[in-house]
């Protein structure tokens, strides 16, 4: 048997209908769930990536795709992890274009929050060189997920955090009614907040933000 079909048939005898009702309502009727809670999934997966490890480093972007086009949430969950595990923070250039296919792929914030800062901010640590180029361009798509990434790709880069870079991505969504990008921006500006406190008051004080992106950004401001 084929390793994935392995991991879904694994999944599927794991399955819980009971669970699966709420967690699909949670993500608002999205996705088919099969109700498989975090830490039993993991557990799962785990497992079964111990006993394919060879097969998986060899191909685990094939495998990645395959598992987003599943019909069950908590495999596209593991697709992302799956990528992000093997992978090992050794990407190549042409990385870039899966992580695109990923975030554009079931989009929704429980997926492209996590590729968002893991795998496109991972992958732009390694290609520094790349931010100018692939940020003006998920920048200026039409996707309000490449545009959500864009914003929230250097949560994971704490002090290292490129300021003006982050700044002027608030700014070019400030006036977005979109949700998820009012959120972002608050989102990004607030965790920034732990390193350069000042700086992100005096860009919020001075910005004409949606309401939202400003009561995030300063929630843990004094």
């Amino acid at each position: 048997m084929h390793p994935l079909d392995e991991l879904v048939l694994l999944f599927e005898q794991h399955q819980n209908p009971e669970n699966a009702i709420p967690m699909k309502a949670y993500m608002k009727n999205h996705f088919e769930f099969l109700g498989i809670k975090a830490t039993l999934r993991r557990e799962l997966f785990n497992r079964w990536y111990a006993q394919n490890k060879v097969s998986i480093q060899h191909n685990f972007r094939t495998y990645t795709v395959a598992l987003f086009a599943q019909p069950y949430r908590e495999l596209h969950y593991c697709g992302m992890e799956l990528f992000y595990k093997a992978v090992k923070k050794k990407y190549s250039p042409e990385d870039i274009q899966h992580i695109e296919h990923l975030i554009l792929t079931h989009s929704w914030w429980d997926t492209v929050d996590f590729i968002a800062k893991y795998l496109l901010g991972g992958y732009l640590q390694q290609y520094p060189e790349a931010i100018p180029r692939v940020i003006e361009r998920f920048s200026a798509a039409p996707s309000l997920w490449l545009n959500r990434s864009g914003l929230l790709f250097q949560l994971g880069y704490k002090a290292q955090t490129d300021f003006d870079l982050l700044k002027a991505e608030c700014f070019k969504h400030k006036d977005s009614n979109e949700f998820f990008i009012q959120k972002a921006i608050g989102w990004a500006l607030r965790d920034y907040s732990r390193f350069n406190p000042n700086g992100v008051r005096e860009f919020v004080e001075n910005t004409k933000l949606k309401p939202l992106s400003k009561r995030e950004a300063l929630r843990n401001l004094p």
